[in-house]
């Protein structure tokens, strides 16, 4: 039933992804390899991790359109032949596009209203997340953002299910700042970008237990080389670099941080 809803939510997604690819300003297409480094593993210990991820952007007139689908491997130690998939897509609408009108003040150039599900296979869960976004200004930033949005779960695992399922979770709300910084050293061309997001804690039932879950801090920038540059002579087509992963009381479990500094490949398409 997991996999089913998933490949239904993959599906729509990419009949979406097709639709609003051909009516965008522009479209980013990436698709990246991490690997190397220990993270934590769902039911306790550490394992090296392997990460493909399919991520694409996109602009209309009226705003913008994110979406990433994570595919997490684990092996060795506790971790061997685990894994699992995970999902997020955010829309946003700009409201100085759709008045006409300059709202921004200060840094902030633009106030917009977004709207993001977090999709969780594995755990038979997914999150709403309706807020605003704060379109930052920043000299030398391809973008900066600020989202504010809430932390709705939806839909539920069964209780009497064998493996962790989570049953219900209070709302909360999550701050997220998400940013790209390219920049040159010599005749390369470098980037820094990621995001730091951070969800305020609350009361989750699971299939176990009720608990309570602590806030939680990830922060996940990444360091990019253009090797396209140097190697098939095509600019931001080919990245390499490295991904560092901070996770302080990873998934609301308290006193768990995680940490991890991954090899880094992307492929722009």
């Amino acid at each position: 039933m997991r996999l089913l809803t998933y490949m239904q939510s993959v599906s729509f997604g990419l009949l979406f992804f097709t639709t609003i690819t051909l009516g965008a300003n522009w479209s980013n297409t990436e698709l990246q390899i991490q690997t190397g480094g220990e993270l934590s593993v769902p039911g306790g210990g550490e394992s090296t991790a392997h990460i493909l991820t399919f991520q694409h952007a996109s602009a209309w007139d009226y705003g913008d359109n994110f979406f990433f689908v994570d595919h997490t491997r684990w092996s060795g130690g506790p971790g061997d032949e685990t894994s699992e998939f995970y999902g997020e897509w955010y829309s946003h609408f700009s409201l100085g596009a759709i008045s006409g009108k300059k709202l921004g003040l200060g840094p902030v150039k633009d106030i917009g209203i977004v709207a993001g599900i977090n999709l969780a296979p594995e755990v038979d869960s997914s999150w709403w997340l309706p807020g605003v976004r704060l379109s930052l200004d920043l000299d030398g930033f391809t973008f900066a953002q600020v989202d504010i949005t809430a932390y709705l779960h939806q839909g539920g695992g069964n209780t009497d299910a064998e493996q962790f399922t989570i049953v219900d979770e209070e709302s909360s709300y999550m701050i997220d700042f998400s940013w790209a910084y390219p920049f040159k050293l010599g005749d390369l061309n470098w980037s820094i970008e990621g995001h730091l997001e951070y969800i305020n804690g609350r009361e989750q039932v699971n299939n176990f237990q009720k608990i309570d879950l602590s806030s939680w801090l990830l922060f996940q920038p990444q360091l990019r080389l253009d090797v396209g540059d140097l190697l098939i002579g095509k600019h931001e087509q080919l990245f390499f670099g490295v991904e560092y992963q901070y996770w302080k009381h990873k998934l609301g479990t308290k006193n768990q941080d995680d940490n991890a500094l991954q090899l880094l490949l992307v492929w722009r398409f």
